[in-house]
């Protein structure tokens, strides 16, 4: 059984098809059925084209390879020679010509559906194809015709020109990124039976997309570009969708995975020489349970209305003492003293269909006259390791030093002279430090080196590709971040329609609107469906940026998080979860039927408007779920240990959001919420903590435990509101001088060393232009004789 997470995550699903196909409209290509009849096929979530829905391009033919005789039938010299013949194709000026050919190639990149019987064959002729396709060189074609789309004003001044943008504006671009994205997924993921030589054609095209050897910049730039060129207005035609989730699959190939990420830490923390780490997050996380969501008042006074008629009266409690003692433990396994939220429909949710999943996989059929069988068994007890931070170590010993010694040491934690032994044992408890505040201590020894003038502050910087992809990033991130979350805007559902913002649907759009309600029906599904692909692109995307730039180096994620909070993006995703969070996690916009590769396949049955009504036999919308917990994990990142974005989230009342949120009843998304609301419960007073000990309940029993933190009493020594602008502006300042210590040149950085010896000066030989020993003599006379020579400012310079 796969964890829902998981399995949502196409980063961590073996198979291809499992989380990657979510781009509809990769292309209209005919299909011959038999001699007579012809249909149009499509990838999943689009509507066959008929009446004024004709979405395919004309002339979409698929040249056959040989005449007569199918593409799984030719050997291999046959399918290269064919691909090479294609190649040459695409050299023509004719642009109808190349997109002609393009879309030959998107139909072998496809999996040549038309030659095959079943879903199987399908994909595995598409993986077989782009791998195929990478070793003819059909990447760098495309990219080459890529760059001249982005460059084509033509098209650019077209799109700006017309009134509402369609599919047809975006046509080629949109045939170029579905063959790459192809490409890219199929290369991507790795299976056991992959014969040798695909395992090294994987690793090269990582290589090239990772450090460019073509261009100056690697592939991901190339992308975000784009997405800033659209959101400025002056590509309005770029077809969004496509560019956001090759984008996230380029970052997922280059930069690795969330499996990659781990590998990476815990190599980074030998090499630092730091403890190993106590626990894998995901690991864990598999093995909680969802717990019961708080019950509000109004459902509160619903259920006793119900069951007041059938159940005897308890005797009065103090409300305190119920939320204490009647709290339920999500660990428990008892089925007989289960809560009364047990028989709300919300508990019928996600975890119990995981539940019933867990019992028909493991547990046996049962005779009927045998007890009823218990639950699969959960680990009790706390899930997570403690964990402990630097400050908290020196806050410790101040405070040790006052009671016993009656003077302090500043930072100094080594010095345990005149403290009791007690004290010498709980600070070696105490030190377990990260490697990123291993690594923050360092940059700023590194930064002190380089002010007084050592060598010492000459780093050696590893040639990573995220280490690349940042310095890329580094002049344009500002806007890139700011591109992302307009669209994140633009696509959340509880966004309203302005005629100030941005076009997101100018890739989903026909050229003639529908005039039918079953038409009607499809293309707002569709439109629907478009926009949860977006926003699962966008969080996926970010959230590996922050990850991998916090594994990198701490102040290439602090630089990402500034951006980010500069340009409100707290606010936006406290926005995105204020909606009915349970009806967008059991949406239903796809119409199984018509997901690829089964239309391609299968006979299409007659779709109806109640069957589109009804939509999916699935009961969630995993898409859905897998964007919510990215967008929580990076409301996590973007607060953790920072004050003045904590009192954000207070400020925009963000804890009655998050507790609605807790009623999706998945163990995951539960966990990243408590966290959220355990950081901001110092600053929501005693009474909203008083009133809400389910919740303080829950975040003890499933969130990790930092020592020395009074989360739950508010009398953390930190809680300063004056210290929080000072924060953010000491950050800025550590940001801004790694930024310009590492990435600025020197002659444009203020630390660089200046030489002021004349001798020294003089002596260095400069290059001159060829033109100038001609012109020497002019400008001796006009710049040298011509000028007074004023001694006592030079001498005063030397």
């Amino acid at each position: 059984k796969k964890n829902p997470y998981e399995i949502a995550n196409a980063a961590q699903v073996p198979s291809l098809w499992a989380g990657a196909w979510e781009q509809p409209s990769l292309c209209w290509v005919q299909r011959e059925v038999s001699e007579s009849h012809k249909e149009f096929v499509h990838e999943e979530g689009e509507t066959p084209p008929a009446g004024p829905l004709g979405r395919h391009p004309a002339g979409c033919r698929v040249p056959s390879p040989v005449q007569g005789r199918r593409w799984l039938e030719l050997d291999g010299a046959q399918q290269k020679a064919y691909v090479m013949r294609l190649l040459d194709g695409l050299e023509v000026v004719n642009r109808d010509k190349r997109l002609k050919v393009a879309r030959a190639i998107l139909y072998l990149a496809q999996g040549v559906f038309g030659d095959c019987d079943n879903e199987g064959d399908v994909l595995h002729w598409s993986r077989h194809n782009s791998f195929l396709l990478y070793r003819l060189g059909t990447f760098t074609a495309f990219l080459e015709l890529l760059n001249m789309e982005i460059d084509n004003s033509q098209a650019c001044s077209s799109a700006l020109r017309k009134p509402a943008i369609s599919l047809a504006d975006s046509t080629e671009l949109r045939v170029l990124l579905s063959v790459m994205y192809l490409m890219v997924e199929n290369i991507r993921v790795e299976q056991e039976m992959d014969p040798p030589e695909w395992k090294t054609c994987r690793e090269t095209f990582r290589m090239e997309l990772s450090f460019p050897m073509h261009t100056e910049e690697p592939f991901a730039l190339l992308l975000f570009t784009m997405v800033t060129k659209f959101c400025s207005g002056h590509a309005p035609h770029f077809p969004m969708k496509k560019v956001l989730l090759l984008l996230w699959k380029v970052l997922l190939f280059t930069l690795g995975g969330f499996e990659a990420l781990q590998t990476m830490k815990v190599r980074k923390r030998e090499e630092l020489g730091l403890p190993p780490l106590p626990e894998d997050s995901i690991q864990v996380m598999r093995s909680m349970r969802a717990a019961s969501p708080p019950t509000y008042s109004i459902e509160l006074v619903e259920q006793q209305q119900q069951k007041r008629g059938h159940r005897s009266r308890r005797p009065l409690m103090k409300q305190d003492s119920l939320d204490i003692y009647n709290e339920r433990d999500p660990f428990k396994n008892d089925e007989a003293g289960v809560d009364e939220e047990e028989n709300d429909d919300v508990d019928s949710g996600i975890e119990g269909e995981l539940d019933l999943m867990e019992r028909d996989a493991i547990i046996p059929a049962m005779p009927a006259q045998r007890p009823p069988i218990e639950r699969v068994s959960f680990p009790k007890g706390l899930p997570w390791a403690p964990k402990v931070r630097q400050k908290d170590i020196e806050h410790f010993l101040e405070a040790s030093r006052n009671k016993f010694i009656g003077f302090t040491l500043g930072q100094d934690t080594e010095t345990l002279i005149g403290l009791p032994r007690p004290i010498h044992e709980s600070v070696k408890t105490l030190k377990q430090v990260s490697w990123w505040l291993h690594a923050w201590h360092l940059d700023e020894a590194a930064q002190k080196a380089l002010l007084s003038g050592s060598q010492l502050g000459e780093e050696e910087v590893q040639e990573t590709p995220c280490e690349i992809l940042y310095r890329t990033m580094l002049y344009n991130l500002p806007q890139y971040m700011i591109a992302l979350l307009k669209i994140l805007l633009a696509a959340a559902p509880t966004s309203k329609a302005k005629t100030d913002s941005i076009n997101i649907l100018a890739d989903v759009l026909p050229e003639e609107m529908p005039i039918t309600v079953l038409q009607s029906m499809k293309l707002g599904i569709d439109v629907n469906r478009h926009k949860e692909i977006i926003v699962k692109s966008i969080s996926a995307l970010l959230l590996l940026l922050l990850k991998h730039f916090k594994l990198n180096h701490i102040y290439q994620f602090e630089y990402v998080s500034q951006h980010l909070v500069f340009a409100n993006c707290i606010p936006l995703i406290l926005k995105f979860f204020n909606q009915n969070i349970m009806s967008y996690i059991t949406a239903k916009n796809s119409i199984s039927v018509l997901d690829y590769p089964h239309c391609t396949v299968y006979d299409l049955p007659e779709l109806t408007a109640e069957s589109l009504e009804a939509g999916d036999n699935n009961q969630f919308c995993w898409r859905n779920l897998f964007s919510c917990i990215n967008l929580l994990r990076i409301l996590n990142k973007l607060t953790k240990w920072k004050h003045s974005r904590t009192m954000m989230l207070v400020v925009f009342k963000s804890a009655p959001i998050l507790k609605r949120a807790l009623k999706v009843k998945q163990a995951m998304m539960q966990l990243y919420v408590l966290k959220l609301l355990k950081i901001q419960t110092k600053y929501l007073g005693r009474q909203w903590r008083k009133s809400n000990m389910k919740t303080m309940s829950a975040i003890y029993q499933k969130v990790r435990h930092r020592m020395n933190d009074d989360w739950a009493y508010g009398n953390d020594i930190d809680a300063r509101p004056w210290d929080f602008q000072a924060e953010e502006c000491t950050l800025r300042a550590n940001i801004e001088a790694f930024n310009s210590r590492r990435y600025d040149k020197p002659q444009e950085s203020e630390f660089a060393p200046v030489d002021n010896c004349l001798q020294s000066v003089l002596g260095q030989r400069l290059e001159l232009p060829e033109d100038f020993h001609c012109s020497y003599e002019l400008w001796l006379e006009r710049e040298v004789f011509s000028q007074p020579i004023r001694w006592e400012e030079l001498l005063h310079y030397q």
